[in-house]
């Protein structure tokens, strides 16, 4: 019985180890590059801050640094209870091309963030428009290199998972977990290559749109009410037959997620479930597959030592990760068994306040 267990151990792990190496050498990348624009439309920098006065300084520092020139950054300050709005008057001051704007009350069926966007996208004047989150941070070259890709590529969306920052217990246990999900069972390059919908990803913290796609697809407005709704405005480019890509940050962009446990446990629990659009059943079965692929085989080691076979490739796979995503690859295979475990727990929760209507973000209910 051992070795069959670790027979099928084995041919999963080994064919998600086929993934995470086709990741490792052709995952796109934002990244410096010496592409020359044939166009320089007018960009529009978009950022919805709510509550944002540790990020908001620091993000618009680096957004309005940029070696590219013709854009205007505009900031919606959505209601927030602390300096958010101070930081970013001050700031405007001495840059012309940034605007602040107050965000009207949130109307019934609409997610907070969907409408923040929604008031931006009102408001930009560019060609090609960029929500940016305040927690992100832009390398100089990160606008010029983006719209470079959308010209060489056709892109229509060009997304990003930016490169994370970890700090603190959040940081080590549970971001992580977001870029093992997105790398070892998504060959990122068929978002880009493939014109199917089953290959689509998306990160609302960087989404760069032409603008008259944008609207095509209905914007923000289209998603009023969701709660991931990165991922629905990428379904809605595939199913336009528009074209799409998704990238690693790399160099470019990174960003720090979150200050706390409670805020990582509580924004992971906001996207887990209902980014995968599924139901409860297919959901826990998903999560069942992850523990026992996953998290069993640190387990059987103290009893059978054919299970080392399974840990030599988790293992693997997590180095490759690491380097891909320009984290620390000891850290994460110690901290492996850890991660997985607070991944099953924070996915019953997701499941559990997703489908009681339970989800609470930043002091709104979602």
């Amino acid at each position: 019985m051992e070795t069959i267990i670790v027979v099928i151990m084995s041919l999963f792990l080994g064919f998600i180890t086929l993934v995470v190496l086709f990741n490792f050498f052709a995952a796109p990348v934002i990244k410096n590059t010496d592409y020359r624009l044939r166009r320089r439309p007018l960009v529009s920098i978009l950022i919805p801050a709510r509550n944002e006065e540790a990020n908001i300084g620091g993000c618009l520092s680096h957004v309005l640094n940029q070696s590219y020139s013709n854009f205007e950054v505009i900031v919606l300050d959505d209601q927030s209870e602390d300096d958010s709005y101070k930081i970013v008057a001050e700031m405007k001051k001495g840059h012309a091309n940034l605007t602040l704007v107050r965000g009207k009350d949130l109307p019934k069926g609409w997610n907070g963030k969907n409408w923040a966007c929604h008031q931006l996208s009102q408001k930009a004047r560019g060609e090609i428009i960029i929500f940016v989150d305040a927690d992100c941070t832009l390398a100089p070259w990160t606008i010029e290199t983006a719209l470079a890709m959308m010209e060489r590529y056709g892109l229509d969306l060009l997304s990003s998972f930016p490169t994370q920052k970890l700090k603190g217990i959040a940081g080590y246990l549970l971001v992580p977990v977001m870029d093992w999900l997105l790398l070892s069972f998504l060959p990122l390059r068929m978002v880009y290559l493939s014109p199917h919908k089953s290959f689509v990803a998306a990160n609302g913290q960087f989404m760069a749109f032409v603008r008259k796609r944008y609207d095509a697809i209905g914007g923000h407005k289209g998603v009023a009410d969701q709660v991931v709704e990165d991922m629905e405005l990428a379904r809605a480019i595939k199913i336009r037959g528009f074209r799409m890509m998704t990238a690693l940050g790399g160099p470019s962009i990174s960003c720090s997620m979150y200050t706390s446990f409670g805020d990582a446990v509580r924004g992971f629990s906001k996207n887990f479930y209902p980014g995968f659009n599924t139901t409860p059943s297919r959901f826990s079965c998903m999560i069942a597959m992850f523990a026992f692929f996953y998290l069993l085989p640190f387990f059987l080691v103290f009893f059978y030592s054919g299970v080392l076979v399974p840990l030599g490739l988790i293992c693997l796979q997590r180095l490759l990760l690491a380097l891909t995503d320009r984290q620390n690859p000891i850290t994460n295979c110690l901290l492996h068994p850890i991660q997985m475990v607070f991944m099953v727990v924070v996915g019953v929760n997701s499941m559990r306040v997703a489908e009681g209507k339970k989800i609470v973000w930043k002091g709104r209910r979602v």
